[in-house]
């Protein structure tokens, strides 16, 4: 009875669950601040890389996952892998937040939940295919992490991404219902934390909400290739904004011989607040990017290989532009800087 009435009409569905989600992430927030826990469970403290100058409770994943969790395990049991591996990554982080943990610790326990996902729920796929696979999955796990410095940055990503995974799931040839409802449970989380988020920001998110989102991205999109909902470039399209800001300040960082996991104010989002675009305008500009490469990923979905080739090649042309943009913005910004 709930799959026909979950099943009759996708989209009235798939909002239904975004709201109620939202709602109950927004509930657990308002009651995290208004009781003073938040503060008393993990607090950000600035300092000179940070881009926010007060303190602020980083809980936003007290809600996120137990919210994105519970509705996933509910409305979508047969991916309960994925929403086990989030649970776990949430309470490793946790402890991280609060304690702080090594570098070796945190990636096991990253690697940990890739591979269990990936030997658990194995693709019809080569082997070296599934470690590639899985090494993209423990790349995002950690970008989404790098990627969470910005007012309303990491959550608007978060609600605009697994929105486009819920529209995918809907529009692909081959549907899977119950990915799209777990996409649009933690679509809807993300909106009700982006309501506390954005500039300016009174929660973060915190390594418990960010290492697990950036997992819940990789498995669903790991999911939706498993099942035939679509091809291995969707996923990277849809998140690819965030892929290609971490992807190329890495490797720079990596070319200078600097330890890439250590906090720094390099990335494009970054340079972008610093040099006055501001959290809003900011976090703004990624929204309309990220849409643009939203739709056409979901556009994508059904056309010829040679036209979603096109697609890949034309979309990081765009990104590169817009990164050489970024970056003569902050170089004018250094050198008016140094002038005065």
């Amino acid at each position: 009875m709930l799959t026909h009435l979950l099943t009759s009409s996708p989209w009235l569905t798939v909002a239904s669950i975004a709201l109620c989600a939202a709602c109950a992430c927004a509930i657990v927030l308002w009651a995290l601040l208004k009781s003073g826990i938040a503060w008393r469970l993990a607090t950000d403290i600035p300092n000179n890389r940070s881009l926010h100058v007060a303190p602020t409770p980083r809980v936003g994943g007290w809600a996120v996952v137990p919210v994105a969790v519970g509705a996933t395990l509910m409305l979508a049991p047969s991916l309960w892998g994925v929403a086990v591996g989030a649970a776990f990554l949430a309470a490793i982080s946790q402890v991280d937040d609060r304690r702080g943990l090594p570098a070796r610790v945190r990636f096991a326990a990253h690697l940990l939940a890739v591979a269990a996902l990936v030997v658990l729920f194995p693709a019809e796929a080569p082997w070296w295919v599934l470690v590639i696979l899985g090494f993209l999955m423990i790349w995002l796990v950690n970008l989404y992490n790098f990627m969470d410095g910005a007012d309303g940055l990491a959550g608007g990503m978060a609600l605009l991404g697994f929105a486009g995974y819920a529209a995918g799931a809907i529009l692909s040839d081959h549907p899977l219902p119950e990915l799209a409802w777990s996409a649009s449970a933690i679509s809807g989380a993300a909106l009700g934390f982006l309501l506390f988020n954005f500039h300016p920001a009174r929660i973060f998110l915190g390594d418990a909400g960010s290492i697990s989102l950036g997992f819940l991205a990789g498995a669903l999109g790991y999911w939706g290739w498993r099942g035939d909902v679509w091809p291995v470039w969707f996923p990277i399209l849809v998140f690819a904004p965030f892929i290609a800001d971490a992807s190329i300040t890495l490797s720079n960082r990596l070319l200078r011989g600097e330890r890439f996991w250590q906090a720094h104010r390099e990335h494009y989002y970054q340079r972008m607040v610093r040099s006055g675009v501001g959290h809003t305008k900011t976090a703004l500009t990624w929204y309309v990017v990220m849409t643009a490469g939203i739709m056409l990923a979901v556009f994508s979905l059904s056309r010829s290989a040679i036209f979603q080739s096109c697609v890949l090649a034309g979309w990081s042309v765009v990104l590169c532009a817009a990164g050489a943009v970024v970056n003569i913005h902050w170089r004018r910004f250094q050198s008016t800087m140094s002038d005065n």
